[in-house]
């Protein structure tokens, strides 16, 4: 009985040996693990939590998408709605264009928002809600376009209804932008809607 046992040991280490994942001569390189999940705070930056003026949220990219992300924009008190609602908009071009804090770039945001582009309000003709660019939107790239009008559309700039009317610096009519899901989604591949619009 004890002979048969004995016998039995090397059989019983081959089968449990055979059950392991087996060698292979295939080279694998899947690089290194990701250290963090990418476009995910750790946690919110409080310098830009508590920096003073209007609380806004602004349209950075990340990864193929648009996301967003806390700011302030600075008004004064008592200034009139027209006026006010220049204001905001180039608080938000200059947020836009500003490079993300050092936690935000680590997790991948990035911005095509380019320095100096400023706003002013509407020419005689153009629809009163209308925001003039020193920069005229078709010469903007898809994924800054993208970040202008996602971030107009959701803020007081704008009428609240996802769209801002949007013109340059020249004579062309303004135009009514859009920011969609798809927009949102993938800038890159995506530009805002637009449709031509007239009449103040």
């Amino acid at each position: 009985m004890t002979v048969r046992r004995l016998l039995a040991l090397p059989v019983l280490a081959a089968l449990l040996a055979g059950c392991g994942i087996r060698a292979t001569e295939v080279p694998t390189d899947y690089g290194p693990a990701p250290s963090r999940v990418r476009c995910s705070l750790a946690e919110p930056d409080v310098s830009v939590q508590a920096a003073p003026g209007l609380p806004v949220q602004v349209f950075l990219l990340c990864g193929s998408s648009l996301v967003t992300v806390d700011r302030s924009v600075r008004v004064p008190d008592g200034t009139a709605d027209s006026a006010r609602r220049v204001l905001v908009a180039q608080g938000l071009l200059d947020q836009l264009a500003k490079q993300p804090p050092a936690a935000e770039k680590e997790a991948g945001y990035t911005t095509d928002v380019r320095g100096g582009i400023t706003v002013k309000g509407p020419r005689r003709g153009d629809p009163e809600d209308t925001l003039r660019l020193g920069t005229a939107p078709g010469d903007l790239t898809s994924y800054a376009l993208a970040q202008v009008v996602c971030t107009f559309a959701a803020s007081a700039a704008a009428e609240g209804d996802g769209s801002v009317i949007l013109a340059g610096p020249d004579d062309r009519a303004p135009r009514r932008y859009t920011c969609t899901d798809e927009v949102r989604a993938r800038p890159g591949s995506n530009e805002p809607p637009s449709r031509e619009v007239t009449g103040g």
